[in-house]
């Protein structure tokens, strides 16, 4: 309860003291590139936390609790993360970390995938015409029998797309969900006007996400991460179900042979890559990959 009150009377000392106005610029050079550790699990989309500080409530816990359940964690209590980007609104101030969160403009959201239904063949249209003509009983029968034949093939054939329809679908939200966990996220300091000078400065800032990150001395660099163990190259060129054409290309290179075909009205895309002392032949659909298969030579 201390702590809590300390960390308040420093926020409205901070936010009600005399400081030199600084601009977006300053508080960029400052926090930039740098790094610092949540308090709280961090959802991983775009809207971020919303912080609203020298408030009765300066965080809606209902609301953020929404977000991490609708979104996923992106970065949890605990660990690090870098603050790729500092941009100060008319009457918010947004700190971005490890990308800033998934969702804003280029970011795919929607796993729908559309496949048309089956159309009538020109037989079935025949004989649905032929049908109305005809007045034979005997005659009318057959027809009937071999219509429904034709619709029966139809309905089958729609049922098979739409499992792939749904394998695919499958596939494009694992996929954004995946880019959610990867994407990062951010605080939004939010003020009820206009962006007060006092929180235009680094010290103002720090207190107005006092509660929910801990800032190390920012003035000097961070030391060097230790190298990486270098991973086993064949299992890093591994692909995931789920990825898009263009990062595959970016793992295996450039494909040596690509072919396309029709499952119903899916179109499957195979592109063969070289892996290895063999190949990789990935099988696309709606440029998400849902099939791979290595062969030897």
């Amino acid at each position: 309860m201390l702590a809590g009150w300390s960390v308040a009377v420093l926020l409205l000392l901070t936010l009600a003291a005399p400081l030199p106005a600084q601009t977006e610029a300053d508080l960029k050079r400052h926090f930039e590139g740098k790094r610092v550790t949540l308090k709280i699990d961090m959802p991983g989309t775009e809207q971020g936390v919303d912080v609203y500080p020298g408030t009765e409530r300066p965080l809606d816990y209902a609301r953020y609790a929404s977000r991490l359940k609708d979104h996923g964690t992106a970065i949890e209590a605990g660990h690090g993360a870098m603050i790729t980007r500092i941009r100060v609104k008319s009457s918010h101030i947004e700190f971005q970390l490890d990308g800033g969160g998934y969702g804003t403009m280029g970011d795919e959201t929607s796993s729908s995938v559309y496949v048309e239904s089956t159309p009538k063949s020109n037989r079935e249209k025949n004989l649905e015409a032929e049908l109305k003509r005809e007045k034979d009983p005997a005659r009318r029968e057959q027809l009937k029998d071999e219509l429904e034949d034709l619709r029966d093939a139809r309905e089958r054939e729609d049922a098979r797309n739409q499992a792939g329809v749904a394998s695919a679908t499958q596939q494009k939200e694992q996929n954004i969900r995946q880019r959610r966990l990867e994407g990062g996220s951010r605080f939004n300091v939010r003020f009820r006007d206009t962006v007060p000078a006092a929180a235009l400065t680094p010290h103002g800032l720090e207190a107005a996400l006092a509660e929910y990150v801990i800032f190390p001395e920012l003035r000097a660099s961070p030391a060097p991460l230790p190298p990486a163990a270098s991973p086993n190259p064949e299992e890093s060129k591994l692909p995931r179900k789920g990825m898009t054409g263009a990062e595959l290309q970016a793992l295996l290179g450039q494909p040596i042979a690509s072919a396309e075909r029709s499952e119903g009205s899916l179109r499957v895309i195979t592109r063969t890559y070289r892996f290895g002392d063999g190949r990789l032949a990935a099988e696309f659909v709606e440029d998400v990959l849902f099939r791979y298969s290595l062969t030897s030579e």
